[in-house]
């Protein structure tokens, strides 16, 4: 059985968001949230909002994407509404024009005004996605635009579920999702696949320790493939009544549902290969090219294993006595 434990330990370093970029996005993220609050009080709209990162990089499973341009999603929370009724609230069009206006000419390109958030682009590096919220009688309410409107959503809570569920299963875990979420993006050139929140509930959802993280995600992988084969439905982890996958299309769901098989089978193979060098090409054909190849060990190698082995079973077989109490 092929050991590729080695090689995703390595493909793991080269997905992994690095300090360098983290700080960049900390900086830029410190920024607009200055220009916002600066905003706001020249508006006269106080308290000014507070904020709080969330999703993949208040988790920790951010991955370098192969497009090169990372993201940080930073929760704008508005403190001037009123919160106990929600009657002369703005519609989310108008509060993401006060976004907008905010944050208007601190890059080179205009905000762009999406359904869920408004989206400032730090040109071939990064961008930082703002989505807006306000207390309506302790509940976060999300301003998204169009048919939804204001509609609960705790971005938060879910932060603090997959934390807890590190805490259950270990950083592995968050390895796992780091894998699976660069699968996605490599694989997305075919077609769509599902968020970095559905990939994240599916590998929690699904996850198989293993001291190897070649047998962990390939056992992770064939149990996401089992849940999801017959019907592709997956619910928000801290609210049971919001559908995560209901804007996938049916195109979308089988696309998903046949890409996490081919995975599921393919890792079988690998795992199963008597070759690392040929089981690291299975991964790599599934990852890309940051996957690295392994060299399969010399005979001269194996055998140079074998006898230290054997010494050293030998070496504590002579070396084991009984207890003996003393005189």
């Amino acid at each position: 059985m092929a050991n590729c434990h080695d090689q995703f330990s390595e493909f793991h370093g080269k997905i992994e968001l690095n300090d360098s970029n983290e700080t960049k996005l900390q900086r830029g993220r410190d920024a607009i949230r200055d220009l916002i609050k600066d905003d706001f009080r020249e508006n006269g709209r106080t308290p000014v909002p507070s904020f709080c990162s969330q999703g993949s990089f208040a988790m920790r499973t951010t991955v370098n994407p192969l497009d090169g341009e990372f993201d940080l999603d930073d929760g704008v929370y508005l403190e001037h509404f009123d919160k106990k009724s929600n009657t002369d609230w703005p519609t989310p069009e108008t509060v993401h024009t006060w976004i907008c206006d905010a944050v208007d000419g601190h890059t080179e390109q205009p905000p762009i005004d999406k359904r869920t958030c408004v989206r400032v682009v730090y040109a071939g590096q990064y961008h930082i996605d703002l989505p807006i919220y306000a207390d309506l009688n302790g509940k976060n309410m999300h301003a998204e635009k169009g048919a939804r409107g204001w509609h609960p959503s705790d971005p938060v809570e879910i932060t603090k579920w997959f934390q807890n569920a590190i805490k259950t299963h270990g950083e592995q875990l968050r390895r796992a999702v780091r894998y699976l979420k660069a699968w996605a993006d490599f694989n997305s050139k075919e077609g769509k696949l599902p968020s970095g929140l559905i990939l994240t509930v599916l590998a929690v959802q699904n996850f198989r320790a293993n001291d190897q993280d070649d047998l962990c995600f390939a056992n992770t992988a064939d149990a996401i493939r089992g849940s999801t084969s017959a019907v592709f439905y997956v619910l928000n982890p801290v609210d049971a009544t919001e559908e995560l996958t209901s804007r996938l299309d049916a195109d979308q769901k089988k696309r998903f549902q046949t890409a996490i098989a081919s995975l599921a089978e393919e890792g079988k193979k690998a795992i199963a290969s008597d070759s690392r060098s040929k089981a690291s090409k299975i991964w790599q054909k599934h990852f890309g090219d940051r996957f690295p190849v392994a060299e399969d060990e010399s005979e001269e190698e194996k055998q140079r294993k074998a006898d230290a082995d054997r010494l050293a079973s030998v070496y504590v077989a002579k070396s084991s006595k009984p207890w003996m109490p003393f005189a």
